[in-house]
Protein backbone atom coordinates (compact mmCIF):
# COMPACT_ATOMS: atom_id res chain seq x y z
CA UNK A 1 0.00 0.00 0.00
CA UNK A 2 3.00 2.30 0.45
CA UNK A 3 4.25 1.61 -3.07
CA UNK A 4 7.47 -0.08 -1.96
CA UNK A 5 6.49 -3.32 -3.70
CA UNK A 6 4.01 -3.93 -6.52
CA UNK A 7 2.67 -7.34 -5.53
CA UNK A 8 3.55 -10.35 -3.44
CA UNK A 9 2.86 -13.85 -2.22
CA UNK A 10 2.69 -14.93 1.42
CA UNK A 11 3.62 -18.58 2.03
CA UNK A 12 1.95 -18.78 5.43
CA UNK A 13 1.03 -21.66 7.67
CA UNK A 14 -1.46 -22.45 9.05
CA UNK A 15 -3.97 -21.48 6.34
CA UNK A 16 -6.77 -19.14 7.29
CA UNK A 17 -9.88 -18.90 5.16
CA UNK A 18 -12.05 -21.25 7.28
CA UNK A 19 -11.34 -19.48 10.57
CA UNK A 20 -14.12 -17.35 12.06
CA UNK A 21 -13.99 -14.50 14.53
CA UNK A 22 -14.96 -16.77 17.45
CA UNK A 23 -13.69 -20.20 16.37
CA UNK A 24 -10.83 -21.94 14.64
CA UNK A 25 -11.95 -24.24 11.86
CA UNK A 26 -10.60 -26.50 9.13
CA UNK A 27 -6.93 -26.35 10.25
CA UNK A 28 -7.22 -22.54 10.30
CA UNK A 29 -6.53 -20.43 13.39
CA UNK A 30 -6.23 -16.85 12.16
CA UNK A 31 -8.06 -15.75 9.04
CA UNK A 32 -5.01 -14.27 7.33
CA UNK A 33 -6.77 -12.71 4.34
CA UNK A 34 -9.70 -11.31 6.35
CA UNK A 35 -7.27 -9.73 8.81
CA UNK A 36 -5.23 -8.25 5.94
CA UNK A 37 -8.36 -6.76 4.37
CA UNK A 38 -9.46 -5.19 7.65
CA UNK A 39 -5.95 -3.87 8.29
CA UNK A 40 -5.71 -2.29 4.84
CA UNK A 41 -9.04 -0.55 5.35
CA UNK A 42 -8.16 0.76 8.81
CA UNK A 43 -4.48 1.60 8.29
CA UNK A 44 -4.50 2.88 4.71
CA UNK A 45 -8.09 3.93 4.15
CA UNK A 46 -8.69 1.36 1.41
CA UNK A 47 -12.24 1.79 0.15
CA UNK A 48 -12.81 -1.48 -1.73
CA UNK A 49 -11.13 -4.88 -1.41
CA UNK A 50 -11.56 -7.83 -3.77
CA UNK A 51 -10.93 -11.27 -2.27
CA UNK A 52 -10.61 -14.14 -4.76
CA UNK A 53 -10.68 -17.61 -3.21
CA UNK A 54 -9.63 -20.35 -5.64
CA UNK A 55 -9.05 -22.95 -2.93
CA UNK A 56 -11.17 -26.08 -3.49
CA UNK A 57 -12.91 -25.68 -0.12
CA UNK A 58 -15.35 -22.88 0.54
CA UNK A 59 -13.78 -20.19 2.71
CA UNK A 60 -16.83 -19.73 4.89
CA UNK A 61 -14.79 -17.80 7.45
CA UNK A 62 -14.09 -15.04 4.94
CA UNK A 63 -17.71 -15.07 3.77
CA UNK A 64 -19.13 -14.70 7.28
CA UNK A 65 -16.66 -11.91 8.07
CA UNK A 66 -17.80 -9.69 5.18
CA UNK A 67 -21.28 -10.92 4.18
CA UNK A 68 -22.92 -7.61 5.13
CA UNK A 69 -20.04 -5.38 4.01
CA UNK A 70 -20.32 -3.76 0.54
CA UNK A 71 -16.70 -2.60 0.68
CA UNK A 72 -15.43 -6.18 0.31
CA UNK A 73 -16.29 -8.33 -2.70
CA UNK A 74 -15.73 -12.01 -1.92
CA UNK A 75 -15.56 -14.52 -4.77
CA UNK A 76 -15.13 -18.23 -4.13
CA UNK A 77 -15.32 -21.34 -6.24
CA UNK A 78 -15.32 -24.60 -4.38
CA UNK A 79 -16.13 -28.28 -4.57
CA UNK A 80 -19.71 -28.55 -3.36
CA UNK A 81 -21.52 -31.53 -4.91
CA UNK A 82 -24.86 -30.19 -3.71
CA UNK A 83 -23.66 -29.84 -0.10
CA UNK A 84 -22.11 -33.31 -0.04
CA UNK A 85 -18.53 -32.01 0.28
CA UNK A 86 -17.00 -30.38 3.36
CA UNK A 87 -17.86 -27.99 4.98
CA UNK A 88 -21.36 -29.23 3.98
CA UNK A 89 -22.91 -25.77 4.26
CA UNK A 90 -26.08 -24.53 2.63
CA UNK A 91 -24.35 -21.14 2.80
CA UNK A 92 -21.85 -22.28 0.17
CA UNK A 93 -24.38 -22.44 -2.66
CA UNK A 94 -24.75 -19.99 -5.56
CA UNK A 95 -27.81 -18.19 -4.18
CA UNK A 96 -26.08 -17.03 -0.99
CA UNK A 97 -25.21 -13.54 -2.19
CA UNK A 98 -24.60 -11.60 1.03
CA UNK A 99 -26.82 -9.84 3.53
CA UNK A 100 -28.32 -6.37 3.90
CA UNK A 101 -25.97 -3.78 2.40
CA UNK A 102 -23.62 -6.58 1.41
CA UNK A 103 -26.15 -8.26 -0.87
CA UNK A 104 -24.47 -8.99 -4.19
CA UNK A 105 -20.96 -8.77 -2.76
CA UNK A 106 -20.66 -12.48 -1.98
CA UNK A 107 -20.23 -14.70 -5.05
CA UNK A 108 -20.19 -18.47 -4.63
CA UNK A 109 -19.48 -20.74 -7.59
CA UNK A 110 -20.22 -24.31 -6.49
CA UNK A 111 -18.56 -27.15 -8.39
CA UNK A 112 -21.09 -29.98 -8.37
CA UNK A 113 -18.93 -32.42 -10.31
CA UNK A 114 -15.38 -33.68 -9.96
CA UNK A 115 -12.70 -33.25 -12.58
CA UNK A 116 -13.12 -29.56 -13.45
CA UNK A 117 -10.48 -28.45 -15.94
CA UNK A 118 -8.65 -25.33 -17.10
CA UNK A 119 -11.48 -24.29 -19.41
CA UNK A 120 -14.02 -24.41 -16.59
CA UNK A 121 -11.89 -22.15 -14.40
CA UNK A 122 -11.13 -19.64 -17.16
CA UNK A 123 -14.75 -19.52 -18.30
CA UNK A 124 -15.92 -18.49 -14.83
CA UNK A 125 -13.23 -15.81 -14.69
CA UNK A 126 -14.29 -14.37 -18.06
CA UNK A 127 -18.05 -14.50 -17.60
CA UNK A 128 -18.43 -13.78 -13.87
CA UNK A 129 -15.40 -12.63 -11.89
CA UNK A 130 -13.68 -10.20 -14.26
CA UNK A 131 -16.76 -8.19 -15.36
CA UNK A 132 -17.95 -7.89 -11.76
CA UNK A 133 -14.46 -7.08 -10.44
CA UNK A 134 -13.96 -4.30 -12.98
CA UNK A 135 -17.37 -2.85 -12.16
CA UNK A 136 -16.47 -3.02 -8.45
CA UNK A 137 -13.03 -1.43 -9.07
CA UNK A 138 -11.03 -2.58 -6.03
CA UNK A 139 -8.17 -0.68 -4.42
CA UNK A 140 -6.56 -3.96 -3.32
CA UNK A 141 -6.79 -7.58 -4.49
CA UNK A 142 -6.18 -10.45 -2.07
CA UNK A 143 -6.17 -14.07 -3.20
CA UNK A 144 -6.89 -17.06 -0.99
CA UNK A 145 -4.47 -19.11 -3.04
CA UNK A 146 -5.33 -22.70 -2.30
CA UNK A 147 -3.85 -25.16 -4.76
CA UNK A 148 -5.95 -28.15 -3.76
CA UNK A 149 -7.97 -27.06 -6.78
CA UNK A 150 -5.13 -28.31 -9.01
CA UNK A 151 -4.81 -31.72 -10.64
CA UNK A 152 -3.64 -34.63 -8.51
CA UNK A 153 -4.84 -33.20 -5.21
CA UNK A 154 -6.54 -35.89 -3.08
CA UNK A 155 -8.94 -33.37 -1.55
CA UNK A 156 -9.99 -31.47 -4.64
CA UNK A 157 -10.01 -34.27 -7.23
CA UNK A 158 -10.00 -31.67 -10.00
CA UNK A 159 -8.07 -31.74 -13.28
CA UNK A 160 -6.86 -28.14 -13.72
CA UNK A 161 -3.15 -28.13 -14.53
CA UNK A 162 -0.69 -25.88 -12.64
CA UNK A 163 -0.17 -23.51 -15.57
CA UNK A 164 -3.76 -22.28 -15.30
CA UNK A 165 -2.82 -20.45 -12.10
CA UNK A 166 -0.41 -18.31 -14.10
CA UNK A 167 -3.41 -17.19 -16.17
CA UNK A 168 -5.69 -16.62 -13.19
CA UNK A 169 -2.99 -14.51 -11.55
CA UNK A 170 -2.25 -12.54 -14.71
CA UNK A 171 -5.92 -11.70 -15.29
CA UNK A 172 -6.08 -10.08 -11.84
CA UNK A 173 -2.84 -8.09 -12.08
CA UNK A 174 -4.22 -4.97 -13.77
CA UNK A 175 -6.87 -4.44 -11.11
CA UNK A 176 -6.14 -2.07 -8.23
CA UNK A 177 -3.09 -0.62 -9.97
CA UNK A 178 -1.38 -3.99 -9.63
CA UNK A 179 -1.73 -4.18 -5.83
CA UNK A 180 -2.21 -7.93 -5.49
CA UNK A 181 -1.19 -10.35 -2.76
CA UNK A 182 -1.66 -14.11 -3.01
CA UNK A 183 -1.84 -15.88 0.36
CA UNK A 184 -1.28 -19.63 0.52
CA UNK A 185 -4.20 -21.75 1.70
CA UNK A 186 -4.63 -25.48 0.95
CA UNK A 187 -2.72 -27.91 -1.27
CA UNK A 188 -2.03 -31.56 -0.49
CA UNK A 189 -0.24 -32.98 -3.53
CA UNK A 190 3.34 -31.80 -3.16
CA UNK A 191 4.07 -32.03 -6.88
CA UNK A 192 1.13 -29.97 -8.15
CA UNK A 193 1.41 -27.64 -5.14
CA UNK A 194 5.02 -26.75 -5.92
CA UNK A 195 4.31 -26.36 -9.63
CA UNK A 196 1.24 -24.18 -9.03
CA UNK A 197 3.01 -21.91 -6.56
CA UNK A 198 5.91 -21.48 -8.99
CA UNK A 199 3.52 -20.58 -11.82
CA UNK A 200 1.87 -17.97 -9.59
CA UNK A 201 5.13 -16.43 -8.35
CA UNK A 202 6.71 -16.28 -11.80
CA UNK A 203 3.65 -14.47 -13.12
CA UNK A 204 3.76 -11.98 -10.25
CA UNK A 205 7.41 -11.38 -11.19
CA UNK A 206 6.33 -10.43 -14.71
CA UNK A 207 7.33 -13.52 -16.66
CA UNK A 208 5.22 -14.23 -19.78
CA UNK A 209 2.37 -16.63 -19.04
CA UNK A 210 2.57 -20.00 -20.81
CA UNK A 211 0.07 -21.00 -23.46
CA UNK A 212 -2.71 -22.84 -21.60
CA UNK A 213 -2.39 -26.62 -21.68
CA UNK A 214 -5.21 -29.01 -22.56
CA UNK A 215 -7.80 -26.27 -22.94
CA UNK A 216 -11.26 -27.72 -23.51
CA UNK A 217 -14.61 -25.97 -23.57
CA UNK A 218 -16.44 -25.79 -20.22
CA UNK A 219 -18.34 -28.92 -19.23
CA UNK A 220 -22.10 -29.04 -18.77
CA UNK A 221 -21.95 -28.99 -14.98
CA UNK A 222 -19.65 -25.96 -15.01
CA UNK A 223 -22.04 -24.18 -17.38
CA UNK A 224 -24.93 -24.95 -15.04
CA UNK A 225 -23.06 -23.40 -12.11
CA UNK A 226 -22.08 -20.45 -14.29
CA UNK A 227 -25.68 -19.88 -15.35
CA UNK A 228 -26.95 -20.12 -11.77
CA UNK A 229 -24.37 -17.65 -10.43
CA UNK A 230 -24.98 -15.10 -13.19
CA UNK A 231 -28.72 -15.36 -12.64
CA UNK A 232 -28.42 -14.96 -8.87
CA UNK A 233 -26.37 -11.77 -9.26
CA UNK A 234 -28.10 -10.12 -12.21
CA UNK A 235 -30.07 -7.90 -9.85
CA UNK A 236 -26.88 -6.51 -8.26
CA UNK A 237 -24.42 -5.94 -11.12
CA UNK A 238 -25.15 -4.04 -14.31
CA UNK A 239 -22.67 -6.21 -16.24
CA UNK A 240 -24.89 -9.24 -15.52
CA UNK A 241 -28.22 -7.52 -16.05
CA UNK A 242 -28.92 -9.45 -19.24
CA UNK A 243 -27.85 -12.84 -17.88
CA UNK A 244 -30.14 -15.79 -18.46
CA UNK A 245 -32.54 -16.98 -15.79
CA UNK A 246 -31.99 -20.13 -13.76
CA UNK A 247 -32.01 -23.44 -15.66
CA UNK A 248 -35.56 -24.64 -16.22
CA UNK A 249 -34.76 -28.34 -15.87
CA UNK A 250 -33.18 -30.29 -13.03
CA UNK A 251 -29.45 -29.73 -12.60
CA UNK A 252 -27.64 -32.63 -14.26
CA UNK A 253 -25.60 -33.51 -11.18
CA UNK A 254 -28.46 -33.49 -8.68
CA UNK A 255 -28.32 -36.48 -6.39
CA UNK A 256 -30.22 -39.54 -7.54
CA UNK A 257 -31.61 -41.99 -4.99
CA UNK A 258 -30.14 -45.51 -5.08
CA UNK A 259 -32.10 -46.81 -2.16
CA UNK A 260 -33.57 -45.70 1.09
CA UNK A 261 -31.28 -43.13 2.66
CA UNK A 262 -28.62 -43.59 -0.02
CA UNK A 263 -27.69 -40.84 -2.46
CA UNK A 264 -24.94 -40.22 -4.94
CA UNK A 265 -23.92 -37.91 -7.75
CA UNK A 266 -23.03 -38.76 -11.32
CA UNK A 267 -19.35 -39.38 -11.91
CA UNK A 268 -17.44 -39.99 -15.09
CA UNK A 269 -14.94 -42.81 -15.35
CA UNK A 270 -11.99 -40.41 -15.28
CA UNK A 271 -13.23 -38.90 -12.02
CA UNK A 272 -13.26 -42.29 -10.29
CA UNK A 273 -9.53 -42.62 -10.82
CA UNK A 274 -7.53 -41.97 -7.66
CA UNK A 275 -6.31 -38.37 -7.66
CA UNK A 276 -2.82 -39.49 -6.67
CA UNK A 277 -2.64 -41.69 -9.80
CA UNK A 278 -3.31 -38.86 -12.22
CA UNK A 279 -0.45 -37.92 -14.49
CA UNK A 280 0.03 -34.53 -16.10
CA UNK A 281 2.85 -32.95 -18.08
CA UNK A 282 5.48 -30.81 -16.44
CA UNK A 283 4.39 -27.16 -16.78
CA UNK A 284 6.30 -25.35 -19.51
CA UNK A 285 9.24 -23.34 -18.26
CA UNK A 286 8.83 -19.59 -18.20
CA UNK A 287 11.48 -18.36 -20.63
CA UNK A 288 11.67 -14.59 -20.67
CA UNK A 289 13.05 -13.30 -23.99
CA UNK A 290 16.23 -11.17 -23.84
CA UNK A 291 14.24 -8.17 -25.12
CA UNK A 292 10.96 -7.37 -23.41
CA UNK A 293 9.70 -4.75 -25.86
CA UNK A 294 11.11 -3.67 -29.24
CA UNK A 295 9.86 -0.55 -31.03
CA UNK A 296 9.81 0.31 -34.73
CA UNK A 297 9.92 4.12 -34.71
CA UNK A 298 10.91 6.98 -37.00
CA UNK A 299 14.40 8.31 -36.30
CA UNK A 300 13.05 11.54 -34.83
CA UNK A 301 10.94 9.76 -32.18
CA UNK A 302 12.61 8.88 -28.88
CA UNK A 303 12.51 5.31 -27.63
CA UNK A 304 11.08 4.99 -24.07
CA UNK A 305 13.30 3.73 -21.27
CA UNK A 306 13.32 -0.05 -20.93
CA UNK A 307 12.56 -0.65 -24.62
CA UNK A 308 14.88 -1.28 -27.56
CA UNK A 309 14.67 0.41 -30.94
CA UNK A 310 14.27 -2.09 -33.77
CA UNK A 311 14.95 -1.39 -37.44
CA UNK A 312 15.11 -3.12 -40.82
CA UNK A 313 17.85 -5.71 -41.05
CA UNK A 314 19.70 -6.28 -44.30
CA UNK A 315 19.79 -10.02 -43.61
CA UNK A 316 16.08 -10.28 -44.36
CA UNK A 317 15.39 -13.16 -46.75
CA UNK A 318 16.04 -11.83 -50.32
CA UNK A 319 12.90 -13.45 -51.75
CA UNK A 320 10.76 -11.95 -49.01
CA UNK A 321 12.41 -8.56 -49.47
CA UNK A 322 11.65 -8.75 -53.18
CA UNK A 323 7.97 -9.50 -52.52
CA UNK A 324 7.71 -6.64 -50.05
CA UNK A 325 9.40 -4.25 -52.43
CA UNK A 326 6.98 -5.27 -55.18
CA UNK A 327 4.01 -4.64 -52.89
CA UNK A 328 5.08 -1.26 -51.58
CA UNK A 329 7.01 0.25 -54.46
CA UNK A 330 4.62 -0.68 -57.24
CA UNK A 331 3.00 2.75 -57.59
CA UNK A 332 5.30 5.11 -55.74
CA UNK A 333 8.86 5.18 -54.54
CA UNK A 334 7.76 4.70 -50.95
CA UNK A 335 11.01 3.49 -49.47
CA UNK A 336 9.90 4.54 -45.96
CA UNK A 337 6.91 2.19 -46.10
CA UNK A 338 9.15 -0.60 -47.37
CA UNK A 339 11.65 -0.16 -44.54
CA UNK A 340 8.87 0.02 -41.93
CA UNK A 341 7.12 -3.13 -43.13
CA UNK A 342 10.43 -4.96 -43.53
CA UNK A 343 11.23 -4.07 -39.93
CA UNK A 344 7.84 -5.36 -38.81
CA UNK A 345 8.35 -8.66 -40.62
CA UNK A 346 11.81 -9.08 -39.11
CA UNK A 347 10.35 -8.23 -35.70
CA UNK A 348 7.69 -10.96 -35.96
CA UNK A 349 10.39 -13.49 -36.82
CA UNK A 350 12.37 -12.49 -33.72
CA UNK A 351 9.18 -12.87 -31.65
CA UNK A 352 8.54 -16.30 -33.18
CA UNK A 353 12.03 -17.35 -32.03
CA UNK A 354 11.23 -15.89 -28.57
CA UNK A 355 14.13 -13.45 -28.84
CA UNK A 356 11.69 -10.56 -28.37
CA UNK A 357 8.52 -10.70 -26.29
CA UNK A 358 6.42 -7.81 -27.60
CA UNK A 359 6.60 -4.95 -30.05
CA UNK A 360 5.19 -1.58 -31.04
CA UNK A 361 5.27 0.09 -34.43
CA UNK A 362 4.41 3.59 -35.62
CA UNK A 363 3.37 3.23 -39.27
CA UNK A 364 1.95 5.41 -42.07
CA UNK A 365 -0.94 3.02 -42.74
CA UNK A 366 -2.14 0.62 -40.03
CA UNK A 367 -4.27 -1.45 -42.44
CA UNK A 368 -1.36 -2.10 -44.83
CA UNK A 369 0.96 -2.93 -41.97
CA UNK A 370 -1.58 -5.28 -40.39
CA UNK A 371 -2.16 -7.07 -43.70
CA UNK A 372 1.57 -7.57 -44.31
CA UNK A 373 2.16 -8.92 -40.81
CA UNK A 374 -0.73 -11.38 -41.02
CA UNK A 375 0.22 -12.65 -44.47
CA UNK A 376 3.80 -13.27 -43.40
CA UNK A 377 3.02 -14.92 -40.07
CA UNK A 378 0.33 -17.23 -41.45
CA UNK A 379 2.07 -18.23 -44.70
CA UNK A 380 5.79 -18.17 -43.91
CA UNK A 381 5.78 -18.94 -40.19
CA UNK A 382 2.59 -21.06 -40.35
CA UNK A 383 1.29 -19.56 -37.14
CA UNK A 384 -2.17 -18.46 -36.05
CA UNK A 385 -2.82 -14.79 -35.43
CA UNK A 386 -5.40 -12.98 -33.33
CA UNK A 387 -5.97 -9.48 -34.71
CA UNK A 388 -7.77 -7.01 -32.46
CA UNK A 389 -8.85 -3.81 -34.21
CA UNK A 390 -9.88 -0.93 -31.98
CA UNK A 391 -12.04 1.57 -33.85
CA UNK A 392 -13.65 1.79 -37.25
CA UNK A 393 -11.53 1.19 -40.30
CA UNK A 394 -11.10 -1.14 -43.21
CA UNK A 395 -10.14 -4.74 -42.48
CA UNK A 396 -9.45 -6.68 -45.71
CA UNK A 397 -11.76 -9.69 -45.79
CA UNK A 398 -9.21 -11.96 -47.44
CA UNK A 399 -6.94 -12.12 -44.39
CA UNK A 400 -9.36 -14.47 -42.60
CA UNK A 401 -10.01 -16.80 -45.53
CA UNK A 402 -7.36 -19.34 -44.55
CA UNK A 403 -8.76 -19.66 -40.99
CA UNK A 404 -5.29 -18.97 -39.63
CA UNK A 405 -6.38 -15.48 -38.60
CA UNK A 406 -9.15 -14.46 -36.22
CA UNK A 407 -10.13 -10.78 -36.37
CA UNK A 408 -12.16 -9.09 -33.64
CA UNK A 409 -13.03 -5.45 -34.36
CA UNK A 410 -14.76 -3.09 -31.93
CA UNK A 411 -16.23 0.14 -33.27
CA UNK A 412 -19.43 2.06 -33.86
CA UNK A 413 -20.02 1.94 -37.61
CA UNK A 414 -22.64 -0.48 -38.86
CA UNK A 415 -21.42 -2.20 -42.02
CA UNK A 416 -22.99 -4.50 -44.56
CA UNK A 417 -20.33 -7.09 -43.84
CA UNK A 418 -21.72 -9.47 -41.22
CA UNK A 419 -19.67 -11.17 -38.55
CA UNK A 420 -18.60 -14.68 -39.43
CA UNK A 421 -16.56 -17.26 -37.56
CA UNK A 422 -13.19 -15.63 -38.22
CA UNK A 423 -14.20 -11.99 -38.57
CA UNK A 424 -16.19 -10.72 -35.60
CA UNK A 425 -17.34 -7.12 -35.50
CA UNK A 426 -18.72 -5.65 -32.29
CA UNK A 427 -20.76 -2.48 -32.84
CA UNK A 428 -21.23 -0.17 -29.85
CA UNK A 429 -23.49 2.87 -30.01
CA UNK A 430 -20.75 5.22 -28.77
CA UNK A 431 -17.92 3.15 -30.17
CA UNK A 432 -14.71 2.61 -28.24
CA UNK A 433 -15.21 5.78 -26.20
CA UNK A 434 -17.80 3.90 -24.12
CA UNK A 435 -15.61 2.22 -21.51
CA UNK A 436 -18.42 0.16 -19.97
CA UNK A 437 -19.60 -1.24 -23.29
CA UNK A 438 -16.03 -1.91 -24.44
CA UNK A 439 -15.16 -3.88 -21.29
CA UNK A 440 -18.30 -5.97 -21.74
CA UNK A 441 -17.13 -6.85 -25.24
CA UNK A 442 -13.66 -7.72 -23.93
CA UNK A 443 -14.82 -10.05 -21.14
CA UNK A 444 -17.87 -11.52 -22.85
CA UNK A 445 -16.36 -12.00 -26.32
CA UNK A 446 -12.69 -11.18 -26.83
CA UNK A 447 -11.07 -13.03 -23.92
CA UNK A 448 -13.09 -16.26 -24.34
CA UNK A 449 -12.43 -16.20 -28.09
CA UNK A 450 -8.73 -15.65 -27.52
CA UNK A 451 -8.44 -18.56 -25.12
CA UNK A 452 -10.31 -20.92 -27.41
CA UNK A 453 -8.38 -19.82 -30.52
CA UNK A 454 -4.97 -19.97 -28.77
CA UNK A 455 -2.95 -17.80 -31.19
CA UNK A 456 0.82 -17.71 -31.63
CA UNK A 457 0.78 -13.92 -32.07
CA UNK A 458 -1.57 -11.10 -31.09
CA UNK A 459 -1.68 -8.02 -33.32
CA UNK A 460 -3.40 -5.05 -31.70
CA UNK A 461 -4.32 -2.33 -34.20
CA UNK A 462 -5.48 1.10 -33.09
CA UNK A 463 -7.47 2.63 -35.93
CA UNK A 464 -7.32 6.43 -36.45
CA UNK A 465 -9.72 8.38 -34.21
CA UNK A 466 -10.71 5.29 -32.25
CA UNK A 467 -11.74 7.33 -29.21
CA UNK A 468 -10.57 4.73 -26.69
CA UNK A 469 -9.32 6.19 -23.40
CA UNK A 470 -5.70 5.85 -22.33
CA UNK A 471 -6.53 3.73 -19.27
CA UNK A 472 -8.77 1.37 -21.26
CA UNK A 473 -6.07 1.05 -23.92
CA UNK A 474 -3.54 0.02 -21.29
CA UNK A 475 -5.96 -2.43 -19.70
CA UNK A 476 -6.58 -4.04 -23.08
CA UNK A 477 -2.86 -4.49 -23.75
CA UNK A 478 -2.38 -6.12 -20.35
CA UNK A 479 -5.26 -8.55 -20.83
CA UNK A 480 -4.16 -9.53 -24.34
CA UNK A 481 -0.76 -10.55 -22.98
CA UNK A 482 -2.56 -13.60 -21.56
CA UNK A 483 -2.19 -15.13 -25.02
CA UNK A 484 0.67 -16.29 -27.24
CA UNK A 485 3.37 -16.26 -24.53
CA UNK A 486 2.87 -12.50 -24.32
CA UNK A 487 3.84 -12.01 -27.98
CA UNK A 488 1.79 -8.88 -28.68
CA UNK A 489 2.54 -6.50 -31.54
CA UNK A 490 0.84 -3.10 -31.28
CA UNK A 491 0.39 -1.09 -34.49
CA UNK A 492 -0.27 2.66 -34.25
CA UNK A 493 -0.84 5.31 -36.90
CA UNK A 494 2.19 7.62 -37.16
CA UNK A 495 0.14 10.57 -35.85
CA UNK A 496 -0.32 8.75 -32.50
CA UNK A 497 3.13 9.60 -31.12
CA UNK A 498 1.62 10.66 -27.80
CA UNK A 499 0.59 7.05 -27.12
CA UNK A 500 4.06 5.55 -27.38
CA UNK A 501 4.97 6.02 -23.71
CA UNK A 502 1.86 4.53 -22.13
CA UNK A 503 1.70 1.71 -24.71
CA UNK A 504 5.33 0.79 -24.07
CA UNK A 505 4.70 0.91 -20.32
CA UNK A 506 1.97 -1.72 -20.63
CA UNK A 507 4.09 -3.91 -22.91
CA UNK A 508 6.82 -3.80 -20.26
CA UNK A 509 4.35 -5.24 -17.75
CA UNK A 510 3.57 -2.15 -15.71
CA UNK A 511 0.04 -2.11 -14.24
CA UNK A 512 -2.58 -0.18 -16.16
CA UNK A 513 -4.35 2.82 -14.72
CA UNK A 514 -7.68 2.09 -13.05
CA UNK A 515 -10.87 2.46 -15.08
CA UNK A 516 -12.67 3.78 -11.97
CA UNK A 517 -16.06 2.35 -11.04
CA UNK A 518 -17.84 1.61 -14.29
CA UNK A 519 -21.25 2.98 -15.14
CA UNK A 520 -23.97 0.69 -16.42
CA UNK A 521 -23.39 -0.12 -20.11
CA UNK A 522 -26.03 1.02 -22.58
CA UNK A 523 -28.93 -1.40 -22.87
CA UNK A 524 -28.68 -1.54 -26.66
CA UNK A 525 -24.98 -2.37 -26.44
CA UNK A 526 -25.58 -5.20 -23.97
CA UNK A 527 -28.35 -6.58 -26.15
CA UNK A 528 -26.14 -6.39 -29.24
CA UNK A 529 -23.28 -8.19 -27.47
CA UNK A 530 -25.66 -10.88 -26.21
CA UNK A 531 -27.13 -11.42 -29.68
CA UNK A 532 -23.65 -11.73 -31.15
CA UNK A 533 -22.52 -14.11 -28.43
CA UNK A 534 -25.58 -16.32 -28.93
CA UNK A 535 -24.99 -16.42 -32.67
CA UNK A 536 -21.31 -17.27 -32.36
CA UNK A 537 -21.42 -19.80 -29.53
CA UNK A 538 -22.24 -22.68 -31.88
CA UNK A 539 -18.72 -22.24 -33.32
CA UNK A 540 -16.98 -20.89 -30.21
CA UNK A 541 -17.86 -22.94 -27.12
CA UNK A 542 -16.06 -20.61 -24.69
CA UNK A 543 -18.78 -18.03 -25.36
CA UNK A 544 -21.39 -20.22 -23.68
CA UNK A 545 -22.86 -19.00 -20.40
CA UNK A 546 -25.82 -21.38 -20.18
CA UNK A 547 -26.03 -25.15 -20.15
CA UNK A 548 -27.76 -27.14 -22.87
CA UNK A 549 -30.60 -28.91 -21.12
CA UNK A 550 -30.29 -32.24 -22.92
CA UNK A 551 -26.62 -33.14 -22.50
CA UNK A 552 -25.11 -35.26 -19.76
CA UNK A 553 -22.96 -33.69 -17.06
CA UNK A 554 -19.98 -35.99 -17.74
CA UNK A 555 -19.53 -34.68 -21.29
CA UNK A 556 -16.45 -32.52 -21.65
Amino acid sequence: MTGKVRNGMALVRPPGHHSMHNAANGFCVFNNVAIAARYAKQKYGVQRVLIVDWDIHHGQGVQYCFEDDPSVLYFSWHRYEHQKFWPHLRDSDYDIVGKEKGAGFNINVPWNKLGMENGDYLSVFCHVLLPVAYEFCPDLVLVCAGFDSAIGDPEGEMCATPDVFAHLTHLLMNLAGGKLCAVLEGGYNLTSLVQSVCQTVQTLLGDPVPRPASLKSPCISALESLQCVRSAHKAYWSCLKHAADLPTSTISTKRIKLGEGEETTEKGGEEEKDAEEKVWPEPPKHVTPPVCAALVLPDDVACPEGCERFSFSEDLDPLLASKLRESFLRDTDDSTAFITVSSLIALTEKMEKNEICSGLALVPDVTKAMTSIVQHVTTVLSNRVLVVCVGDGNVPSHITEDRETLVVQVGSAQTEEQSCKYYIRVCLKKGCSDTSGFTQAVFGLLLPLGYEYDPSLVVLVRMPDSGVSDSLWQQLIGLLQSFALGHTLVVLQEEEKALIGLTASSLLGNPAASLKQLQAPLTEDMEAIERLRHRLQADWKFLQTTAPQTQRSDEH
